[in-house]
């Protein structure tokens, strides 16, 4: 089993992530755990923990909140427990019961909602199950922390002696307050309260006139206190009994604590069952105040961090209500190592921190600040170089103590490496410092170690540009302000802006223009021209963002001229259509008027029908031919319209048989006795006409153009002649 090396947790201040995790913790113990979180390797262990984490978090935006998980140590008792006739007190079984409750609440909450917790309900399923601590001791001791009555059948004999000797202690103490008062020989007080017993408060010239026992005096010496002498008879029964009581509640704790003896190997579960709860539940609240979600876990080698926050900065950022910005990173088996340039004070350190920080927390059971479209894949060694780590106890310089770090990561490295370093050797001659730098690099390269560096060496930033799965990356700077962006831009390196920033920082520019003739002209230019690039990249990426959102705003005007002109057209076609249906409808109106005109002029109807014949005939030949394919596109529509006329018939047909049935079963309605001159119309008809004549069963409806035969039984009343 791998381990992250304590100094990497120190140089990523790891430490800092937990003292702010612990202060979620509902317990001392949970407190002590999360202090206690190393980082692991191991692939099964690790995906389960960080399930149980994320499905703690989502209970909080749910409704099936997870219930309360505090408890009181126990572990004082646990041990206690194996000790050969040793009893536990009352408050110990309280913290017992509590623990027991806890854990079944828990046990029972996570078996019932198992489908939302599954992780967290596989780790409740392995503890038992039992209400017999929590009901045995309530058996005993009741919701005040007492020992019951009936615990036993010896203490409730007890007790009921104890309960009426008090009585008696009582009366026999008001017998004698009555009569030393009535002899005058009480103070004004009369009585008083000495270690739990009830005193006569006598002056101190009557002292002699009161047999009992002195119990004391007042400070002046004035009263004197005398418990009575049939009352301190009594007392002593009292005492005698009192400590029959605690014998026997002794004993029944003795019985209590050999039959939680038994449990002592569950109650441990308990207790490491709810601390491990109480430091998922931390974590989860951690999580929330960093809005961290769960990242894909990959086993590909690819580490893609969308978005990604510095916890500790952002959190210290918050406070302070000021903005942080995230990091974009990405390294795959083309693109494993990034050597990354520009000027101090850019966020150098901060992103190769971010880095080393988010995945020492994912190794370690953290959901991380970062877009839920980042994945991230798990190393065994994660090395790191961040600071100055100049070591006064071991008398070592800067970079001899960088060296010695150096061969650690070269007996380390490997295909599962990440290696974080800021400034890239630094701390001695730049030159021989920058190639021995290089060596180092082109090591980790070839042992397929993963890694982020920071420098300011030119060879390095060569060398990035050299090798194929090595990149060249810096960070940010406006070139006008020269103030630092935060944002990375893969691709090339970046300028130191040494003059810039000096001129920028008020070294006068005759000093500046003197350093630059002091160095080699070529490493001026070449810092020149990087300084030169990173401008005009900075220029190009402005246009770009310029001419996409142009270009967007242009796509988005022309889709909405195209569904405002697609709306249009539509109305049109549909207006037309109307108009054309109207202007039909009229012609066709205009066409039935005439003949109605001379149908009532002439009364006949045989040229009537032959008249209508020729209109429907001429209106026929108007209608557009149909061809044989729109035939059958027509065909197929009318069988799918028929299908569906058909369902509807089936429907409506099934009310009116219920419609029916029901009728059947209601009183029939009277009929009416119809009269000429009613207005009229058929059952299941909607066409309204006068009756003009009854033959026998036989009705004439005249319905306005024509006149109408009928059965009379046929008919229903709409309206009364008047």
């Amino acid at each position: 089993m791998h381990t992250i090396h304590q100094k990497t947790l120190q140089d990523l201040e790891f430490e800092t992530v937990l003292q702010q995790t612990a202060t979620h913790a509902q317990t001392t113990l949970g407190t002590a755990a999360v202090l206690d979180i190393t980082p692991h390797t191991h692939e099964l262990i690790l995906k389960e923990e960080l399930q149980r984490t994320f499905e703690f978090s989502s209970s909080f935006e749910n409704e099936n909140r997870i219930p309360n998980h505090f408890f009181e140590e126990i572990t004082t008792e646990i041990e206690r427990l194996k000790i050969e006739d040793y009893f536990l007190e009352i408050e110990s079984f309280k913290k017992i019961k509590s623990i027991a409750i806890a854990s079944n609440d828990l046990l029972i909450f996570f078996k019932k909602f198992k489908d939302y917790y599954t992780s967290l309900n596989s780790i409740a399923s392995q503890i038992e199950f039992t209400k017999t601590i929590p009901s045995t001791i309530d058996n005993v001791i009741n919701k005040f922390g007492e020992i019951k009555d009936d615990a036993s059948l010896e203490l409730s004999s007890i007790r009921r002696q104890l309960k009426g000797l008090n009585g008696r202690i009582n009366a026999s103490f008001l017998s004698a307050l009555a009569h030393f008062n009535g002899l005058g020989v009480l103070d004004d007080i009369k009585e008083s309260v000495i270690d739990n017993r009830r005193v006569l408060a006598v002056t101190a010239m009557h002292k002699r006139k009161v047999k009992g026992a002195f119990l004391g005096s007042s400070k002046t010496g004035s009263i004197v206190f005398i418990e009575p002498q049939a009352t301190q008879q009594l007392n002593r029964e009292l005492q005698d009994l009192l400590h029959q009581e605690r014998e026997e509640i002794v004993k029944i704790l003795k019985e209590l604590t050999l039959f939680i003896k038994d449990y002592r190997p569950l109650l441990m579960e308990y207790q490491c069952f709810l601390t491990h709860i109480d430091v998922v539940y931390a974590k989860a609240k951690y999580a929330q105040t960093l809005h961290a979600i769960l990242p894909e876990i990959t086993t590909e080698r690819n580490l893609y961090l969308r978005d990604a926050f510095h916890p500790l900065l952002y959190l210290n950022n918050k406070k302070k209500h000021e903005k942080t910005f995230s990091q974009t990173i990405e390294l795959d088996p083309n693109n494993r190592i990034i050597v990354i340039s520009g000027p101090n004070a850019g966020g150098k350190s901060i992103t190769l921190k971010t880095i080393g920080l988010l995945q020492v927390m994912l190794q370690s059971g953290f959901l991380i600040p970062v877009h839920p479209r980042s994945k991230m894949c798990l190393f065994d060694q994660i090395l790191t170089d961040i600071g100055d780590n100049q070591s006064i106890e071991n008398q070592l310089s800067t970079y001899s103590y960088r060296l010695k770090n150096m061969n650690k990561f070269l007996k380390k490295c490997n295909a599962k490496t990440l290696f974080l370093i800021d400034e890239f050797g630094t701390g001695s001659d730049p030159e021989l410092g920058g190639a021995l730098a290089e060596t180092f690099l082109e090591v980790f390269y070839e042992r397929q170690a993963f890694g982020v560096i920071t420098t300011h060496y030119a060879n390095l930033k060569i060398l990035a540009d050299e090798l194929p799965e090595m990149t060249n990356a810096n960070m940010m700077f406006d070139n006008r302000t020269l103030e630092p962006t935060f944002q990375l831009a893969l691709g090339q390196p970046g300028s130191s802006f040494t003059f810039e920033v000096a001129q920028k920082n008020g070294i006068p520019y005759s000093l500046i223009n003197k350093a630059k003739k002091k160095v080699e002209r070529g490493k001026v230019r070449f810092d020149k021209t990087i300084a030169r690039l990173q401008k005009e990249r900075n220029k190009l990426e402005k246009t770009t963002q310029s001419l996409s959102s142009s270009e967007e705003k242009k796509r988005l005007e022309t889709y909405k001229l195209e569904k405002t002109n697609i709306r249009i057209q539509e109305k049109l076609e549909s207006y037309q259509q109307l108009y054309d249906a109207n202007q039909r409808m009229i012609a066709i109106g205009e066409k039935f008027h005439k003949l109605a005109t001379g149908y009532t002029n002439q009364n006949q109807k045989k040229a009537l029908i032959g008249d209508f014949l020729k209109f429907l005939e001429v209106e026929k030949s108007k209608q557009p031919k149909i061809t044989k394919k729109v035939k059958i596109k027509q065909d197929k529509k009318v069988a799918i319209v028929k299908k569906e006329v058909e369902k509807k018939v089936e429907v409506i047909r099934k009310k009116k048989k219920i419609a029916k049935e029901k009728a059947k079963l209601q009183p029939p309605k009277p009929k009416h006795i119809l009269k000429i001159g009613d207005k009229v119309r058929l059952h299941d008809s909607r066409a309204i006409g006068t009756l003009e004549k009854i033959e026998k069963k036989k009705a004439f409806v005249n319905y306005g153009f024509f006149t109408s035969e009928c059965k009379l039984a046929q008919l229903e009343l709409v309206q009364r002649v008047k």
